[in-house]
């Protein structure tokens, strides 16, 4: 799937939760409706099977209930791709990523292995922690290898954990910087890798057993100043993985480097030169940082701000009305047509465990839509968001989001302001909903909290509800008045 994820530590975001965010993007020349809900332990399978790649594997029988986003059609399998379980730990699958001739030659890729299809209901349901998170994908990984590369992410109350395969069974991971936030479009994003840690404390990289040996028998590290020997290999602290496992590609340029150069850009805007001739990152740079230590704190309004961005205050947006013509849609926007959902999953450390998690919920093209909270300790969600099909309806969240950005793109001045007020509104009652909601959760009982939050959830989506209503309605008046068979008798 082409995704963007943006991944923010604890000591960078406004209030000290972790905050991990994605966007899913259908594939070219399709759209993939989405729905939000729980899976409860009877629910879960005990023994999986994968629709694509037919891999059958045998699954704990102790599984935690937790939150999903997955396909609404189940031709295709699951997709569950963002959640949140009842240990408060979140994982976020995938972000489609590359790798080179030499390591998909040295480790080819499993035809029937595991895949963005498969891996959150294959791991979410059985961690207590981000770590081990990693860890068990990172099992699961060696044993039935992939048939695709992928990047995932993990996060707990402190820690935000991401890992990448490398080729068929191999895989590296990084902890994400407590004051940092990662940028990640469809590349292998890790920069530099500490070998040295991964094979010592694991403090802050792991990486599947053997991968010493396979970097060493593959003549996998290009570093003009690499290590000569194994033993080496074993003490460098900055190994370049980018290099060693990653795809350099000229539609990258297109693609995906411009994608991280404009989150960069937004959130680091006087860190570094981003234009002209002497800018230390351009939209074609293949060296742009995996993580950067944000200007100012960031806010769920700034991640979903940076998820729908289509290059504003640039040449290059597609929407502009300045500059150059030949300038706008040059490069891939990351709030596209094609854009699923965004999820935010936002861990609270100032709150007791059993409401401190919210997932954040935007459906269809970002550029038009806005994030709900969610609380995640629920046993099911509105029907709102749980009851996408097949069939257009205003009666769900995806496709009444779905219908504004198509009406309003072909119409974008007109309906900018409307947008706008929409997004704002959103959010503002939002917050609003929730600072009294958490206020009356702190005096429930534990055993009385999820169906409490389950009303909560059910006022965040009636106000969605209306909200979004609202504003199908004056996008539909504004594209309507601009059809092109209008005709009063004053234009005779």
């Amino acid at each position: 799937m082409p995704c963007t994820t943006l991944l923010v530590g604890k000591k960078a975001s406004y209030d000290g939760s972790t905050l991990m965010a994605r966007n899913e993007d259908s594939g070219a020349g399709q759209f993939t409706p989405k729905k939000f809900i729980v899976v409860r332990p009877e629910d879960q399978p005990r023994h999986y099977v994968s629709v694509i790649s037919k891999v059958e594997i045998d699954l704990p029988d102790n599984p935690m209930r937790y939150t999903a986003v997955p396909n609404a059609l189940p031709d295709e399998g699951i997709w569950g791709e963002a959640g949140i379980n009842e240990a408060n730990v979140a994982m976020s699958e995938t972000e489609t990523i590359t790798s080179n001739g030499r390591v998909l030659g040295a480790d080819p890729l499993v035809k029937g292995g595991i895949g963005e299809e498969d891996m959150l209901t294959l791991v979410l349901p059985y961690i207590r922690s981000a770590r081990e998170g990693v860890l068990r994908l990172g099992g699961l990984l060696e044993t039935y290898g992939t048939y695709e590369m992928n990047g995932i992410g993990f996060q707990d109350v402190d820690e935000i954990w991401w890992l990448e395969s490398i080729g068929g069974h191999h895989w590296i991971a990084k902890r994400v910087p407590d004051d940092s936030y990662v940028v990640m479009p469809n590349q292998q994003g890790i920069d530099w890798f500490d070998l040295a840690d991964a094979f010592g404390e694991q403090r802050e990289h792991l990486c599947s057993a053997d991968l010493i040996d396979f970097i060493a028998d593959n003549h996998l590290d290009l570093m003009m100043d690499g290590a000569d020997s194994r033993e080496a290999l074993r003490g460098v602290k900055e190994f370049d993985a980018r290099a060693a496992f990653g795809s350099h590609d000229d539609a990258d340029h297109a693609y995906n480097t411009a994608r991280a150069w404009h989150m960069g850009r937004t959130l680091n805007p006087r860190s570094y030169v981003w234009d002209g001739p002497d800018a230390d990152f351009r939209p074609e740079s293949n060296d742009i940082p995996w993580s950067f230590v944000p200007e100012k704190k960031i806010t769920v309004e700034d991640v979903k701000y940076v998820l729908s961005a289509h290059y504003q205050d640039t040449p290059f947006d597609p929407y502009g009305r300045f500059g150059d013509p030949a300038q706008r849609g040059r490069y891939r926007s990351i709030g596209i047509n094609r854009n699923n959902f965004v999820a935010v999953t936002q861990i609270r450390p100032y709150l007791p465990e059993g409401f401190r998690c919210l997932q954040w919920i935007a459906m269809a093209s970002n550029v038009f839509n806005e994030l709900v909270p969610f609380y995640a300790n629920v046993n099911t969600t509105p029907a709102y968001l749980s009851n996408t099909g097949d069939t257009v309806s205003t009666e769900n969240f995806y496709w009444a989001n779905r219908l504004i950005g198509a009406l309003s793109d072909a119409h974008f001045g007109a309906t900018a302001s409307p947008i706008e007020r929409y997004q704002k509104a959103m959010q503002a009652k939002g917050h609003e909903l929730v600072n009294g909601f958490d206020a009356e959760a702190a005096n429930k009982d534990a055993d009385a909290l999820p169906a409490f939050l389950e009303g909560c959830n059910q006022a965040l989506a009636d106000m969605a509800r209306r909200e979004t209503d609202s504003l199908l309605g004056k996008v539909l008046y504004e594209a309507s008045m601009r059809m092109k068979n209008g005709f009063s008798r004053s234009d005779a």
